[in-house]
């Protein structure tokens, strides 16, 4: 249930060979030995562990489950709210364990991803298949049995559509996106469910800010990082259809994101403060869009595109949680 595609993790900055094959994976030894032959410390270990979860995507989810549910009716529950968070850590862990598990080939042969504690040997292949599947469990038991079976099966829909469908449909069509910004924007929701017990309209609206929010950050990526992506064998938009239908997209969906925004005003969330700031962040994003009409808006605009993007998420989540307050 992480962000579709997201490129947090190591920076990868790291030489490294071709891509090892799933027998050197296997048989890497969980650390590399320190330079006088000792082993390594824990940790080392540790950080390695923290690393398959991806921290930056992490936060970034917990910030819209927390944002769910703050906006939901009522008084929040602090109790559902820290036993949300909890297990919602623990789901979007498994879901960046199990794609770094699956993905292992493809993450050693691009540049970004060498240095993930798989392909760089930190961590086997068995390890990080098993620590995924037990954060998966135990996240889910506590939203199931400690919450409720609803915000459980928001939830597992969420695990399972990233890890069994846009995980491996990445290499296929680029489509895999729209089916990776589904999982990407059920944080919210279950945020909401965790509080009310229901998915009401407010959730919907949550639901369909967050997935059109996607579509123009990670088609971003596909534009700077896209020959990563190709020699990868990931099917990205850019190499499939073209630099110029990529950045149509992107104008598209951003201005597709300024009617999202209000999404939530139509369902009784926010007022009249939010759909100030809504519009006005949502206009200037979506004029920084049309800066890829210009025949040279090259790698440079898309990056800054990629991270515009994230305040504007973040303020309008901000808004809400303020608004709703």
């Amino acid at each position: 249930m992480a962000l579709a595609g997201h490129p947090s993790g190591s920076s990868g900055l790291r030489s490294h060979p071709a891509a090892m094959s799933d027998e050197a994976l296997a048989s890497a030894p969980s650390t590399p030995p320190s330079p006088s032959g000792s082993p390594p410390a824990k940790g080392g270990v540790l950080r390695a562990y923290a690393e398959l979860t991806k921290p930056g995507v992490t936060r970034l989810v917990m910030i819209t489950t927390a944002a769910g549910a703050i906006a939901a009716p009522g008084a929040v529950d602090w109790r559902r709210f820290g036993w949300v968070m909890l297990g919602t850590t623990l789901v979007v862990a498994s879901a960046n364990s199990l794609n770094m598990y699956i993905e292992r080939n493809g993450d050693a042969v691009m540049e970004r991803t060498r240095g993930r504690p798989i392909p760089s040997g930190r961590i086997s292949p068995r390890a990080a298949w098993v620590f995924g599947v037990l954060t998966g469990v135990v996240g889910l038991l506590i939203e199931s049995f400690l919450l409720d079976w609803l915000t459980g099966l928001v939830a597992a829909v969420a695990l399972t559509s990233y890890v069994l469908a846009y995980t491996p449909l990445k290499r296929v069509t680029p489509l895999a996106l729209q089916v990776g910004a589904v999982p990407g924007a059920l944080p919210p929701v279950i945020g909401w469910v965790a509080m009310t017990g229901s998915i009401g309209a407010g959730a919907v609206a949550l639901f369909v800010l967050m997935f059109v929010w996607q579509l123009p950050h990670f088609l971003a990526i596909t534009l700077f990082r896209q020959r990563e992506y190709e020699k990868a064998g990931i099917r990205v938009l850019p190499a499939v259809r073209g630099v110029a239908q990529t950045k149509a997209e992107i104008i598209v969906y951003s201005l597709l994101l300024v009617a999202a925004s209000l999404a939530p005003l139509a369902a009784g969330i926010g007022h009249d403060a939010y759909l100030s700031l809504a519009l006005a962040s949502g206009a200037g994003f979506f004029a920084f869009s049309l800066f890829g009409l210009e025949g040279s808006a090259g790698d440079r605009w898309a990056r800054s595109l990629f991270f515009a993007s994230m305040p504007h998420l973040v303020l309008v989540m901000g808004a809400l949680v303020w608004v709703a307050s």
